[in-house]
């Protein structure tokens, strides 16, 4: 009865024992089962999950005089006739080693070496299905009989090992499952916050708008690249709208599925902007009270863009250049690496190779990102764009404010056209704002802002200013466009650029002043 009573026992203690307590347990079962059979060795083996051809000792008590199989220690190597009629459902009851057949020689050979001379191995059975595992019972210093009630005993104890560790992987599995599922809803609800400010982004900005030929040449490389994974640099003054060829080159791509994710390097203190990108754990820092995913892992099979990537620190940057190059980080106060496959755009209105020669951007990083350059011109090189631009936010603001503007005069057209906008569409955007809130009927007034004076007669606009300036440079290059000390070179323009200003300025070309026709 005494071995009955301790199998109450035992039993009892598995089914309120908590699941992180079992291996220890199990291993306590063991000593107690070998003390009081008289047993000199159990050993408990388990099927890794979706690996059937392993069998693992993961529990053993022993004498320490006697040897233990080496790393790995792999039932099937060592015993390959017992693995496969143990994990077939039956039990193996060896009184001597003699009573193994021929084909299970190797298995000879393996009790011959760890001392048994007799053992009982027991499968760890799950129902009708295929057993996780064995248990076996060995005598190292004898050949022994094992009658059926002995037997019996041993297989009641595989049972209550059996429910423990079904216990403990369904545990396993609960809680994996209910990380995923904390994973997810942290994921979707950090989607859906980048969801409602992409919303009111696109609805402040809406689409590219333009019919100039450096919108056209934007455009174009952005049909070019958008459907390839390599990395985006977009260059371009403030206001420019950077994250609109961003955004046009995500929609383009084959990541349109999922939303963009965004953020400015240059809106965040220093110290936010690692766990913004990374995310953190509780504790990772004072202040962090709870665990958040970074943006990283949000764009996970999306894009990811960073606007202003060179107010980055140098610290960041290499940080940023390992999951470039490996795809992989850890949060903040987590050894855990984590890996992501997203398709990086960048925007900076800093020149990167003037910071690279600084010193202030890694060298390796810049070379990383700028794989596919963009450039998005200013608005004073795009001019022919403004009016466009202008009946798009007239119209926007106009249903937004129930207002019905459907007249801009010529005279203000002509001063947008004149105005320097030196913040850009983005400056445009907010002074068409301005002027149809000032509107009260259906003709737009608009005041522009007051630029810096410029030493200049009174009796110039600044449209007549620029066009004597660039007369000015061309006859001091003999008209020359192109090349060194061209026009373009001095002026610091491109020679389209300066073309197309020539062109709306009524500038004629060295062939066309003189008479020659292009």
């Amino acid at each position: 009865m005494e071995f009955e009573t301790l199998l109450a026992e035992i039993s009892t203690a598995f089914i309120n024992l908590p699941t992180d307590r079992i291996h220890a347990e199990i291993q306590n079962v063991q000593n107690l089962v070998c003390e009081l059979l008289d047993i000199d060795r159990s050993s408990l083996w388990q099927v890794p999950e979706g690996e059937a051809k392993k069998l693992l000792l993961t529990h053993i008590d022993q004498p320490q005089e006697i040897p233990i199989p080496p790393e790995p220690r792999n039932a099937w190597e060592l015993f390959p006739w017992t693995s496969q009629k143990v994990l077939g459902g039956e039990t193996l009851k060896l009184s001597k080693l003699t009573d193994l057949p021929e084909e299970a020689e190797r298995d000879r050979e393996s009790y011959r070496v760890y001392g048994t001379k007799s053992c009982v191995v027991v499968p760890l059975s799950v129902g009708s299905g295929k057993p996780m595992g064995a248990l076996t019972f060995a005598v190292t210093r004898e050949e022994r009989g094992w009658s059926q009630t002995m037997v019996r005993r041993f297989q009641l104890v595989a049972q209550i090992f059996t429910n423990a560790l079904l216990r403990e992987k369904a545990d396993e599995k609960l809680r994996k499952s209910y990380a995923e599922i904390t994973h997810l809803k942290d994921r979707l609800q950090l989607e859906s916050d980048y969801l409602q400010s992409e919303i009111q982004s696109v609805g402040s900005y809406g689409e590219i708008l333009g019919q100039s030929k450096g919108i056209r040449e934007v455009l174009a490389k952005v049909e070019q690249v958008a459907r390839t994974d390599a990395a985006v640099l977009v260059t371009g003054e403030t206001g420019t709208g950077k994250e609109l060829v961003a955004r046009a080159i995500h929609h383009a791509s084959n990541r349109q599925g999922r939303p963009m994710v965004s953020i400015n390097c240059a809106s965040l203190p220093p110290g936010l902007v690692e766990s913004e990108l990374f995310g953190r754990e509780r504790g990772a820092y004072t202040g962090a009270l709870t665990r958040q995913i970074g943006r990283f892992e949000v764009a996970d099979g999306s894009t990811l863009f960073l606007d202003e990537i060179g107010e980055l620190s140098r610290e960041l940057q290499a940080k940023l250049l390992r999951v470039l190059e490996e795809g992989q980080f850890e949060r903040l106060g987590s050894p855990k690496t984590h890996r992501v496959d997203v398709r990086l755009i960048v925007a900076t209105h800093h020149d990167l190779s003037e910071e690279v020669h600084k010193g202030t951007f890694r060298e390796d990083l810049y070379y990383r990102i700028n794989v596919f350059p963009i450039e998005v011109p200013p608005l004073r090189e795009r001019i022919e764009d403004v009016p466009l631009l202008v009946w798009a936010f007239v119209n926007e603001f106009s249903e937004s404010m129930g207002k019905r503007i459907g007249t801009i005069p010529k005279k203000t057209m002509a001063a947008l056209l004149d105005y320097p906008w030196p913040g850009n569409i983005r400056e445009l955007r907010n002074v068409i704002e301005h002027g149809v809130i000032l509107s009260p009927g259906d003709v737009l007034n608009v005041q522009l802002p007051r630029t810096k004076s410029v030493k200049r007669s009174h009796s110039l606009t600044r449209r007549e200013m620029e066009r004597q300036h660039i007369l000015g440079v061309l006859e001091g290059t003999g008209w020359r466009i192109k090349g060194p000390n061209g026009a373009a070179e001095k002026l610091g323009l491109k020679p389209s650029t300066l073309y197309s200003s020539m062109n709306r300025l009524g500038i004629p070309t060295r062939q066309e002043k003189d008479g020659i026709s292009t």
